[in-house]
């Protein structure tokens, strides 16, 4: 049975996590941190989890718990976790961080995003970008595992079959996305008050999206070449679900059978990627509560671009559906144990 921390519980992807880890047949939660919650119970936070959890939530001490378990999972802010993190804490533990801390590789590239200075970055070359169905093999022998955002999780799902085998123009990509608003998590923002969100949709982060980088990064592996895009995100008055539309000029004729067959290529043995029929567009609604990511395309043979579409809960495979994912890798178990969660409807 694998020792778990949670670092963050108490965040929407804390809480999710506390969630799926409770179902876990090969998982037990030990250390449930909260700095903003000490000694208060787990459940008078969260009253879903009323006699299922009765533990207190505790403080952040990262290498006190690295002593305690087998896998951190760090849910908190950016600049976090590399603030904190040394080789004394890899020594006694593996650590799966959500943030944002080492999912790109280069480090200026990171500060200058996200506007902060980056605490460790003698670890940002050893961790792993912990998106399962590209880098599986790596994730299996990590310690440090960089738990992909959810807006690139779902971009990349979305465009990297066409990307890898060279079939769309990099130069032309442009994605279109919307995200529930736990997205922005659970602190008090006013941009997130009822008032605010209902009845509207906004774009936001444009041209300046701190995911940009990550989804030009993953992608350019993918294409094996720099890649600049537009991303321009949207806000939506729904609490979970991501919705992505990427546009991109073909380089050559192609037909739909084609294209299906190059999805079926990377995704056919996925357990967590449905590759949807023809003319079947994604939607949030049949993915939500769910690790799964439903994926599909459109050639538009009048523009000779090609429209390729992605749904998935921003919470689950956003965030901690893939960290239970990436666990699940990294210590030889199933790697859909504690995930086969069918989609919520209504």
């Amino acid at each position: 049975m694998l020792k778990v921390g949670i670092i963050g519980a108490t965040g929407y992807a804390g809480g999710e996590l506390v969630r799926i880890l409770t179902g876990h047949r090969e998982a037990k939660i030990q250390w449930y941190g909260s700095r903003s919650y000490i000694d208060k119970k787990y459940a008078d936070v969260y009253q879903n989890m009323f006699e299922i959890v009765e533990d207190v939530c505790r403080d952040d001490n990262l290498l006190e718990l690295a002593k305690e378990v087998n896998v951190i999972f760090t849910a908190t802010p950016q600049g976090f976790c590399a603030s904190l993190m040394n080789e004394e804490i890899l020594s006694h533990t593996k650590v799966i961080d959500l943030s944002a801390d080492y999912r790109i590789k280069d480090v200026q590239v990171y500060e200058k995003w996200y506007g902060i200075e980056h605490k460790s970055p003698q670890f940002i070359e050893e961790a792993v970008y912990g998106l399962c169905e590209i880098n599986r093999e790596k994730i299996k022998n990590a310690r440090l595992l960089a738990n992909p955002g959810c807006y690139p999780t779902c971009s990349t799902l979305a465009v990297y079959p066409l990307a890898k085998e060279g079939l769309i123009d990099m130069s032309t990509l442009i994605i279109d996305a919307k995200s529930g608003t736990s997205g922005a998590g659970r602190g008090a923002k006013v941009d997130n008050l009822f008032c605010e969100v209902n009845e509207n949709i906004k774009a936001y982060g444009v041209a300046n999206h701190r995911h940009t980088p990550e989804i030009e990064e993953q992608l350019g592996y993918a294409a094996q070449k720099p890649v600049t895009l537009n991303f321009t995100p949207h806000l939506v008055p729904m609490n979970r679900g991501i919705l992505v539309t990427a546009y991109a000029a073909l380089n050559r004729e192609t037909s739909y059978e084609e294209v299906k067959s190059i999805y079926d290529k990377y995704y056919a043995k996925e357990r967590f990627v449905r590759v949807l029929n023809q003319g079947v567009c994604p939607q949030t609604k049949w993915v939500e509560g769910s690790n799964y990511v439903d994926v599909n395309f459109v050639i538009d043979e009048r523009t000779g671009r090609v429209i390729m579409m992605g749904a998935m809960d921003n919470l689950v495979k956003g965030a901690a559906g893939q960290a239970v994912q990436n666990m699940n890798l990294m210590f030889g178990l199933p790697e859909s144990m504690g995930l086969e969660l069918v989609p919520m409807f209504p």
